[in-house]
């Protein structure tokens, strides 16, 4: 994970290769993460996919 917090908004709404790229992680790390519970994520009803919030990504940042 970066040393360095994340300079995100806390309303963007970034998918899961943003997501991963801006906290120095694989994607499939930040997938388990959701899976286990360590990070919150929002999946879009008509497409399904994940989005996750600035300030949730600073959160789980702040906390690992």
């Amino acid at each position: 994970m970066t040393a360095v917090e994340p300079n995100v908004n806390d309303g963007d709404k970034l998918n899961v290769t943003q997501a991963a790229a801006i906290l120095g992680i694989h994607r499939n790390t930040l997938r388990m993460h959701t899976d286990a519970g360590l990070i919150r994520c929002v999946v879009s009803r008509r497409t399904g996919y994940r989005r996750y919030m600035g300030r949730e990504i600073k959160r789980y940042w702040r906390e690992n």
